[in-house]
Formats: C-alpha cells, sequence, structure tokens
C-alpha cells in the first residue's frame, strides 16, 4: 500500500505534468503532448448543432469533442447546480422570511425608510442568480449530517445558512461592479447603474454585509457552532479582498500589463476571488453544522474542493470567450475587460514574439474587431483542443483524490459536485 504522504506526491507530480503539457508551445495538429485519450468518442449531434453560432459548430468539430459546449450537458459554470425542484422551491421559500425579519424588526422603527430600502436591495440582489453556493450549503448539510439529526428545524438552518452564503456573494458582486464599471449582471442594470443608487451603492454593500451578520446572529447565535461559522465568513471576507487586490494590481493602467499574466498570479487569483467561497465555504459551513470541526477532515475537504474551484474558473474562462450567448444568459466580456484568464495565460505562453505583440496590441480593447482577433488568435493557438485534455485530465485528477479522502467524509458529496461541474452524470 501506498502512504498518503506518497499517493500526495504522485497526484502533485500528475498535476505539475498536465500544466507543463498544456504550457509546451505546439502548431502540429495530433501533438504528443495534446493528443485526446483513445477511448473519447468524437459526436456530431446534427439535430443539436443547427441552431449553434458558427463558431460553435467550428469548435464541437476541434479535434475532438467538447463537453463543456453540449447544450443538454450545460456545466456548472453556465446553468447552475442541479437539485430537485422540491430542494430549489424549500430554498427560495426561506428567502422572503430572512427578508421581513431584517426589514419588520422593531429596531429601526424611527427610519422606516431605510428598511424599505434594504428590503429593495436584498430583492433586487440576492434571489435572482443561480444560487450555486446556497444550494451547494444545504446540499452539502444533507450528506454530511447523520439521518436523525435532519430535522425539518435544522433543514430549515441549513436553508438560512445557504441564503447567508448567497448575501456573501451579492456582496461580492455589488462591489465588483463598482470597481469594474460592469453595466449589467443577470440580465438587468447593475445595481449601481439605477438612477436611485449611483455609488451609493458602496454602502448598499456595506447593508448587505450587515443583513448577512445580523441573519446568522438571529438563527445561530445560541448554536455551538456559531463562533467557528463567524470565523469562516471573516476569513472568507479577508480571502476574497486579498484576491480582489491581486486582480486589481494587473489592471492600474488604461490596458492589462500582459507582463503580469503567469499561471502562478492567475492560481493565486481564481483561489483568493472563487475558489475559496464558492466551494470551500459551502461545504465547510456545512461540515461545522453537522458538529465535524477537526482540522484534518476540513483540510482534506479544502485541498479537493480548491482544485474543484480553480476548474470551474477556467470553465468560466472558457465559456466566457466561447460559449453560446443565449445559453449562457450573458455575452462574454473578459478579453474587452483585459481580465487575467487562463486563455490569456497559456496564449501568452505559447506566443511568439509577433503573436505577443499583437496581444499587447489588441487584449483589453472593447473594439468588436480587436475582440474577434483575439478569438481568432485562441483558436490558432489550439486553446480549445488544449482546454478539452485539460478539462478530461483534470476530471480524472479529481476522481483520484476524492477516492483518497479519509476521515469519514462522504465521497458521494464530493463526486455530486465534481459531476454538476464536469457534466450531468449523476
Amino acid at each position: 500500500m501506498f502512504s498518503k504522504r506518497s499517493v500526495d506526491k504522485l497526484l502533485q507530480l500528475y498535476k505539475n505534468e498536465i500544466r507543463r503539457q498544456i504550457s509546451k508551445t505546439t502548431s502540429v495538429t495530433n501533438s504528443d503532448a495534446m493528443s485526446p485519450r483513445l477511448d473519447q468518442t468524437i459526436i456530431h449531434a446534427q439535430t443539436e448543432d443547427a441552431g449553434l453560432p458558427n463558431r460553435l459548430l467550428k469548435l464541437q468539430k476541434y479535434h475532438r469533442y467538447l463537453s463543456t459546449l453540449t447544450s443538454q450537458q450545460m456545466p456548472l459554470a453556465a446553468r447552475g447546480l442541479a437539485v430537485s425542484k422540491d430542494q430549489s422551491r424549500e430554498f427560495m421559500a426561506c428567502f422572503p422570511d430572512i427578508v421581513r425579519d431584517l426589514t419588520e424588526s422593531d429596531k429601526h422603527l424611527d427610519v422606516p425608510e431605510a428598511s424599505k430600502w434594504l428590503a429593495k436591495l436584498l430583492q433586487y440582489n440576492v434571489p435572482n442568480g443561480k444560487k450555486n453556493r446556497g444550494l451547494a450549503t444545504v446540499l452539502a448539510y444533507k450528506m454530511v449530517e447523520k439521518r436523525e439529526n435532519l430535522t425539518p428545524e435544522n433543514i430549515h438552518l441549513a436553508n438560512i445558512m445557504g441564503w447567508c452564503t448567497e448575501m456573501f456573494h451579492t456582496l461580492q458582486l455589488l462591489s465588483a461592479d463598482v470597481m469594474e464599471g460592469r453595466e449589467m449582471r443577470r440580465g438587468v442594470p447593475c445595481w449601481y447603474r439605477r438612477p436611485d443608487v449611483g455609488l451609493n451603492g458602496v454602502n448598499d454593500a456595506n447593508m448587505i454585509q450587515a443583513a448577512m451578520y445580523s441573519t446568522l446572529k438571529r438563527y445561530f447565535s445560541s448554536k455551538p457552532y456559531y463562533k467557528n461559522v463567524l470565523e469562516m465568513f471573516n476569513e472568507m471576507l479577508i480571502k476574497c479582498s486579498i484576491g480582489r487586490y491581486l486582480e486589481q494590481q494587473i489592471m492600474k493602467t488604461d490596458r492589462p500589463d500582459l507582463s503580469l499574466f503567469t499561471m502562478d498570479k492567475y492560481e493565486a487569483i481564481t483561489k483568493y476571488k472563487t475558489s475559496y467561497y464558492t466551494f470551500q465555504m459551502p461545504v465547510g459551513l456545512a461540515l461545522l453544522m453537522s458538529g465535524v470541526d477537526d482540522p484534518e477532515t476540513h483540510r482534506q475537504a479544502k485541498t479537493i474542493l480548491l482544485e474543484m474551484g480553480e476548474f470551474f474558473q477556467i470553465q468560466d474562462d472558457f465559456l466566457d470567450c466561447f460559449g453560446d450567448p443565449a445559453v449562457m444568459g450573458r455575452s462574454g466580456s473578459d478579453i474587452q475587460e483585459g481580465k487575467c484568464t487562463w486563455l490569456a495565460v497559456v496564449a501568452l505562453q505559447r506566443a511568439t514574439p509577433v503573436q505577443r505583440e499583437f496581444m499587447e496590441n489588441h487584449y483589453g480593447s472593447a473594439n468588436p474587431n480587436d475582440i474577434n482577433k483575439i478569438k481568432d488568435l485562441y483558436e490558432e493557438l489550439q486553446l480549445p483542443h488544449t482546454y478539452s485534455v485539460y478539462e478530461e485530465a483534470t476530471y480524472d485528477l479529481i476522481r483520484t483524490q476524492i477516492q483518497q479522502v479519509t476521515r469519514g467524509l462522504p465521497h458521494d458529496l464530493f463526486f455530486k459536485i465534481l459531476d454538476n461541474i464536469f457534466r450531468q452524470r449523476i
């Protein structure tokens, strides 16, 4: 038998080899570095292809089948967490109670207009996304808690905790929209773009944060895990702030500094800005609610969940560039915003001096011609093919890591989250 340390070392070597192969410069279609798996079947469904844009039709026939672009198996980054209709209804039913608790208490009777504004702020911003983090919190709790403890009261508390994670997410979005100058969010104008909001949206983000902590206190202050839950929320606030800081360092000027677009920088931004609170936080909260506070158990869960978070962001980067806007519900904006994405980093790793100069001239421009030129360069550098191979290798790697989990953590929980990210296999 291999020791745990030996297994971890082998997994890290495998991961490093994947990254080394991705960074290799190759213009040969069937190079050994990027050749598809022999057991991977290339699928061309004519009925599904009929409605896809030309670029997507081209990509689905690009070397091998791209699971991320299939319309019937759209991944988590596009469609949201797959849960039952009953679970979704159960989750949504809790939100009006939370708003009522926050706005109809006897604390602020002398300023009714403020309570009315808070209700409007919450209803406009919190419940209208995919609710991945909130639903994942409930899903994880139901899978890690002992059956005898899954009482209606505890399940209701798990749903409340899920909405606290959604308020946390909303706080991040409100801040990001102002900092990045975004126009639209979830198909409607960003909150701060409303005529009655403007830069007062900065204070509204603070109101969301206060509402989150008020809800935590109201429902969980008597619970033995309350202190640890507060510490987790505080830790995630710090980590997200660090991630935002790292990202903004690249965007200090009108055009992005491509010399800073390294894989180490990208992974750091992804981990701090997205992975911690999108993947580790929901499962970590569920573990705390079920009485699991063993550091080693949380460490093992964190290791796997951060790997999932990194791929989730890479998948989101790919879909932002090559996904179908009709399915995504939005048009991509990473190229014109000059974001440090996985596609941009790998392109710069492979680019010739001429191609790098080309990126310097066109990346970060809102001109549609420049955006299309960058997408054409990505295809010239075979990034869709690289992504598809990376997707399969990462899926296999994370499955192996899950199988090494001990400490009584349910493998099915991690497999369910994994398959929601990659494909609907469960």
